[in-house]
């Protein structure tokens, strides 16, 4: 439980995480609370186990320790129907690819109405149509479009689509797979604003997963940083921009490229190599550095954070 934060409500709790792929170990030692309402984002490079951690989430990815919990029940293991049924109504995902995630033999009305139909989520045939037009009109889609298929629609017309067939089922958590990054740069800002509109409309809580720190900076709540399956830090969304204390995360901010190219051309770029630690003898910890700002680090690292932050 962070600090600061006793008053709010866990959606989603990740204790002591760790999935294992045959012998290879990609997520391990993750630890971190979801609060209702809010945008938690995971940040990382490509294979740093961002998206293994949202898999799991929807019980695609099987864990090989550590628990998962939605609203106090433990879901990473063997639930009953009832459950099943709730949870696959309560959490929805919005895939990277909006071309891939939609089948192309297949009419918009039936892709955004399957889950719909899988689980009889609707009384009768009008109530069920008149659920995906709903949906389709929150994303900024027409009810015409319900009879053309995936093809037939932009990059973002085909995001919004995913977005409809997971807000279809009424959603509290969805866990978004970097959302924007196969769309053209003019369309992201318009399916951020989009997500941002349906958070406050529908009270909804994201994970919201992307390899790219600018982009969650003014849509998270609080980020996460993960680096070879770890988590190296965590803090309030501009905490971590206004004080970044892991070195991997300082790299990934270095990245980030600055509008005048008089600055970008001049900018320092900082590289992480992973051989800024030794932890030969002093093994580091998950460390709460200030309320509310965790980073991995030893003792020594510790008390360098600490003085870097002026706190005693």
């Amino acid at each position: 439980m962070l600090v600061g934060t006793e008053k709010k409500e866990v959606l989603v709790s990740i204790r002591d995480l760790e999935i294992k792929f045959d012998e290879y170990v990609a997520v391990s030692n993750v630890n971190f609370d979801i609060y209702k309402g809010e945008t938690f984002s995971l940040v990382g490079e490509s294979g740093s186990g961002k998206t293994t951690i949202g898999r799991a989430l929807m019980r695609i990815h099987e864990t090989s320790k550590g628990d998962i919990f939605f609203k106090g029940k433990k879901i990473n293991q063997k639930v009953g129907a009832r459950l099943h049924k709730e949870l696959i109504k309560k959490m929805q995902m919005i895939f990277q690819d909006p071309a891939a995630s939609l089948n192309e033999r297949a009419t918009i009305d039936y892709i955004v109405s399957e889950g719909l139909r899988n689980f009889r989520l609707y009384k009768n045939e009008t109530e069920r149509q008149q659920k995906v037009r709903e949906a389709l009109l929150s994303v900024g889609l027409l009810p015409e479009h319900l009879t053309r298929y995936p093809h037939e629609f932009s990059g973002g017309q085909r995001q919004r689509i995913g977005i409809a067939r997971a807000m279809v089922m009424e959603p509290e958590f969805i866990v978004a797979d970097e959302p924007i990054s196969a769309l053209d740069v003019s369309i992201r800002a318009q399916v951020l604003n989009l997500l941002k509109k349906l958070q406050q409309e529908k009270e909804l809580t994201y994970l919201f997963i992307a390899h790219d720190l600018s982009v969650v900076r003014f849509i998270s709540d609080r980020i996460a940083v993960i680096h070879k399956g770890k988590i190296v830090e965590l803090a309030e969304a501009e905490e971590l921009f206004l004080n970044p204390l892991h070195p991997y995360t300082k790299s990934l901010l270095s990245a980030i490229p600055i509008p005048d190219p008089r600055l970008e051309k001049n900018k320092k770029l900082v590289v992480y190599t992973g051989e800024e630690h030794d932890y030969s003898e002093d093994l580091p910890k998950w460390k709460e550095i200030k309320a509310g700002h965790f980073v991995w680090a030893n003792d020594a690292e510790e008390k360098r954070y600490r003085m870097q932050m002026k706190i005693g």
